[in-house]
């Protein structure tokens, strides 16, 4: 299990209430799933600079030199943090999407097998690498973005993420000696 963040968590104090700008759509993509929907906080300019504020304490915690964001909701977040803190910014992708050379890692789904990839040269010089996505539900697409970028040559340092959904215990799944923080969590 993925280590707690010390001096970012929690965030449900702040001044503003992310959750707010969070959608539950039951039944969403299938019935009995509860799907999150963060299209009213991308739509909201105070929401989203929350959100990079946040996620920039997260960073000045474990301090990293790149940024890398799971395609594509983590690219939402990934690349304006990157640019709040001066940071590059490296994308994990799906195969057949980056040029060139790329190192890729499969992983397992509830339902098959997924792949993802980033660029061979993208960690050259094992820089100290925060993970950024969306969501942390069962984990398996995180835990497989850390180990890409350990396999690429990056020091793989923390995991950010906007939401966690507590109940799919992803958390569990992630690598124990790196920390991992969650702005908003559903039980």
């Amino acid at each position: 299990m993925a280590a707690m963040m010390p001096g970012v968590e929690p965030f449900r104090q702040q001044s503003l209430d992310l959750q707010t700008h969070i959608r539950s759509i039951p039944d969403f993509p299938k019935p009995g799933i509860q799907f999150r929907d963060i299209n009213p906080l991308l739509r909201n300019p105070a929401a989203m600079n929350e959100v990079i504020r946040r996620l920039g304490e997260i960073c000045d915690a474990v301090q990293p030199d790149l940024i890398v964001g799971i395609e594509s909701r983590g690219f939402f977040f990934g690349i304006p943090l990157a640019l709040n803190r001066s940071l590059g910014f490296v994308p994990v992708r799906k195969p057949g999407k980056l040029p060139g050379t790329v190192i890729g890692v499969d992983y397992d789904l509830e339902y098959g097998t997924d792949r993802l990839e980033i660029q061979s040269d993208a960690l050259i010089g094992k820089p100290r690498v925060l993970v950024v996505d969306d969501l942390l539900a069962t984990g398996g697409t995180a835990a497989a973005a850390g180990a890409l970028v350990r396999e690429a040559g990056g020091q793989l340092v923390g995991f950010a993420f906007v939401i966690e959904l507590e109940n799919l215990a992803g958390r569990s799944v992630l690598p124990g000696d790196v920390p991992a923080a969650s702005l908003i969590r559903y039980p």
